[in-house]
């Protein structure tokens, strides 16, 4: 088994949109792939057709191409192990589910919904399992006869694994070690169902796994409880040496307070759960996603990756290609991961600052035109130089810097009140002057000439500076003010001064 090539899956229902806790996963399992030189096989869980969403599984096809996580093999991916959609294997399953019948390891079940009912108010913590399954309707308590009648009547049966009772199950587990259980506390489960024709999630899984040559599971902490009774169906087929490892990771858990992370904690604190933006086509309800909330996928990977697992280091900023050198299942905690909803804010910003000001202008152009400027990009990439360091989002660039391109229509009343003094008009009107004889408008000469003139002047250099801020922007904030006087240049800042002066007086 050690030797085998390195094959592990993601397999996702599509019930909806793809919740951030799956994303790890598969972000977990294209790690480890990449990592052993080995490869990621994408399937479909849809045997559960009540459940089925419409448009959900493109959703999650193109989530997965926006954060950067590459598939080799699936459904919309192509291969030689297909078909790779559950509901397209169903003559495949029938035939493992006629074998486990014929070699006396399942078993016809006919009883109803209500007489499971009445059993549970019978008998409490009522199981089905060796000690109850004799009281029950059943191809182990009817003759064969009867069980074909019935099937030829058309009553639907479920066909449920028969547990043998005092076995001990090892699961070697590559996060939490050796887990062993006892046979006698699981229950005869549900293989398959008559009603639809398709199997449950542990049947078709196993089988899956096994025809696809799957040679680690890697998933969430909450299949860990079902990972003993997939040992025993391997067994029951007789594949122990096909046997995949089974690794279970830590669950995403809630920014504050106990349990598991969910998509109304990120409603409460305004954060997505969903990569993209997830229109649900039953309710018409709309669900935030990261990359409409202006996160980037490189972000969200490295932000994503460092939850549950440690690299040993103290590195945080991780490319793709350094997480998967790094990567080493074995240091993913047993501990679930607070989802630090603030730290994937901290990551966006450490890649905006990582981004040359090209790009993040390439993404701010269209801001800018949409607010009805028509700036150049030189220009953009100017201002993005500027003010790239004070955002944790490109979104939050044009409230900061808007006066860059429109001079202020209005000025801040507090600001007014504190910065404008009551000699403000007149030494506005100097520097104006001052300004206007400088042909060499750059940041340095500006300065130069500028400070000369305030000390030969004797005036307070704060004074001047924050009268002649709120000329030019309108409030106390923004880069250095020769830094954008610059940017704007000598007409427009001796216009911003004019009106300035004129209105504030």
């Amino acid at each position: 088994m050690e030797n085998k090539k390195v094959r592990v899956r993601f397999a996702p229902s599509p019930t909806g949109a793809l919740h951030i806790g799956g994303v790890r996963t598969a972000l977990f399992n294209y790690l480890f792939a990449k990592q052993q030189g080995g490869e990621m096989i994408f399937r479909i869980e849809d045997t559960d057709s009540n459940r089925f969403v419409p448009g959900a599984e493109e959703y999650i096809i193109e989530s997965f191409k926006w954060l950067g996580i590459k598939f080799d093999e699936g459904v919309s991916f192509g291969g030689d192990k297909g078909p790779y959609r559950q509901s397209e294997r169903r003559d495949i399953y029938k035939k493992y589910v006629r074998q486990l019948i014929d070699d006396g390891k399942a078993y016809i079940a006919f009883d109803t919904p209500e007489e499971l009912e009445a059993k549970r108010n019978e008998i409490s913590n009522f199981q089905y399992d060796a000690r109850t399954r004799e009281q029950m309707r059943n191809s182990l308590t009817l003759s064969a006869d009867e069980v074909n009648e019935l099937i030829a009547d058309g009553k639907q049966y479920v066909v449920r694994f028969k547990i043998e009772p005092g076995e001990e199950v090892l699961v070697d587990d590559l996060i939490r070690g050796e887990v062993r259980i006892k046979s006698d506390i699981l229950d005869d489960k549900v293989l398959y169902k008559s009603a639809d024709e398709l199997p449950t999630y542990h049947l078709a899984n196993i089988v899956d796994d096994h025809l696809m040559e799957i040679s680690h599971v890697i998933r969430g902490e909450e299949w860990l409880p079902s990972a003993p009774l997939h040992v025993l169906l391997y067994r029951a087929f007789g594949w122990e040496d096909t046997m995949p490892r089974f690794a279970h990771l830590p669950l995403l858990l809630k920014p504050e307070g106990k349990g598991k992370l969910s998509k109304r904690d990120g409603d409460r604190l305004g954060f997505p759960v969903f990569p993209l933006e997830w229109h649900d086509p039953k309710t018409g309800e709309v669900s935030s996603g990261f990359r409409e909330s202006g996160y980037f996928p490189e972000a969200l990977v490295n932000f994503l990756a460092l939850l549950g697992w440690n690299p040993g280091t103290e590195q945080e900023l991780f490319s793709m290609d350094e997480l998967i050198e790094a990567f080493d299942i074995s240091r993913c905690s047993k501990a679930g991961a607070k989802f630090d909803y603030k730290k994937g804010i901290w990551f966006n910003h450490e890649y905006i600052l990582k981004k040359s000001s090209e790009d993040i202008a390439k993404l701010f152009a269209p801001i800018v035109a949409n607010n009805g400027s028509d700036a150049s990009f030189g220009q953009i990439v100017k201002v993005v130089e500027m003010m790239k360091d004070r955002v944790n989002f490109v979104s939050e660039l044009w409230p900061l810097c808007s006066f860059f391109f429109f001079a202020p229509k209005e000025y801040d009343e507090k600001t007014v009140k504190k910065r404008w003094k009551e000699n403000s008009a007149q030494v506005m009107t100097e520097l104006a002057a001052v300004l206007e004889g400088i042909d060499d408008f750059s940041i340095e000469n500006q300065e130069t000439i500028v400070k000369e003139w305030i000390e030969t002047k004797g005036y307070k250099l704060g004074d001047v500076m924050n009268a002649f801020r709120l000329c030019l922007v309108g409030e106390g904030k923004g880069p250095g003010m020769f830094d954008i006087s610059a940017f704007l240049g000598k007409q427009e800042t001796l216009k911003r001064i004019e009106k300035a002066v004129e209105i504030l007086k």
